[in-house]
């Protein structure tokens, strides 16, 4: 038993609230999993400057911005890096692209877990409850257009802050997921064949690792739901993120719990509907569980 909750703003007055609204939401799930927790911020002015790209870390050495900032100097670059402690991360941000970033900070750090990157986004995890965490990565204060998190209980691997959601494989994508995948080893290892590489045991990566798969073959986000549905077996809700989109999927009997709400000013989704009542205007909110294997999609733009 996990909690999902995410939250996709349309009216960028809301923008300074983000994280004020998120933390709420994220707090009311702490009875649906309480060892750790985890978000994906996207937009924050702070956490992820315009114009650069960052990389969020688990397990960062000591010294790391003037290790990235030395090899990007080899590659020609005098871009400044800037590397701040969230919590059990490390967010490194320099102004070149987020790919040329991350293949730097895999080559100074190849022991850390990079645990997202891209340029509008910053994934926080950490082991503990989420009030405590939420209080010291200081997430109410974020700002931003989109928000996703997780509290998890975890069934099947290690309860550490690189095993706690969302799982952020691809530039600036995220997901999190409620339930299982039973033939995510089968899954793991065609992917693994193509060259795909894993970082943990986690039956959520094999998803994660899937989608970010299909996105990088030009599907969309809706395609690439659909492909995992038609691949996948178990019992599962996904959200899934990306900079501009926000989506919803359940499996085929639909038993891992999931309410949508949505306003002109915003669409938000948890596993139960608590964590939805403090938002502005839920009272004139369309409310409505997800159908099973629907694919429910939202664009900024």
């Amino acid at each position: 038993m996990c909690g999902i909750v995410g939250l996709h703003l349309r009216d960028d007055a809301l923008q300074p609230r983000l994280g004020e609204l998120v933390t709420a939401m994220l707090c009311e799930m702490s009875e649906r999993g309480a060892d750790s927790a985890g978000i994906a911020v996207y937009g924050d002015p702070t956490w992820s400057p315009p114009g650069q790209g960052s990389v969020s870390l688990v397990d960062a050495p000591e010294g790391l911005a003037d290790a990235v900032a030395a090899a990007l100097r080899d590659r020609g670059s005098d871009a400044t890096v800037t590397a701040v402690s969230i919590g059990d991360v490390v967010s490194v941000r320099a102004a070149v692209p987020s790919d040329e970033l991350l293949a730097v900070v895999r080559v100074v750090a190849p022991d850390a877990l990079v645990v997202g990157f891209g340029e509008d986004v910053t994934v926080l995890k950490g082991v503990g409850r989420p009030r405590e965490l939420a209080d010291a990565w200081g997430l109410a204060q974020a700002q931003g257009w989109q928000a996703v998190g997780h509290t998890r209980m975890a069934t099947e691997s290690a309860v550490t802050p690189g095993g706690a959601h969302p799982y952020a494989v691809g530039a600036d994508q995220c997901m999190v997921h409620n339930g299982s995948f039973a033939n995510h080893a089968t899954i793991r290892r065609l992917l693994k064949a193509s060259g795909v590489e894993f970082d943990s045991e986690n039956d959520t990566e094999v998803g994660a690792r899937f989608i970010a798969q299909q996105l990088s073959d030009g599907h969309d986000v809706a395609t690439a739901l659909k492909a995992l549905c038609a691949e996948f077996d178990g019992f599962y809700t996904l959200l899934v993120s990306n900079s501009d989109s926000f989506a919803v999927v359940r499996d085929a009997i639909a038993c891992k719990p999931a309410v949508i709400a949505e306003t002109d000013a915003w669409v938000a989704m948890a596993s139960e509907y608590r964590a939805l009542v403090g938002l502005p205007g839920i009272e004139a909110a369309r409310i409505f569980e997800p159908e099973p294997e629907q694919i429910y999609a939202w664009t900024r733009f």
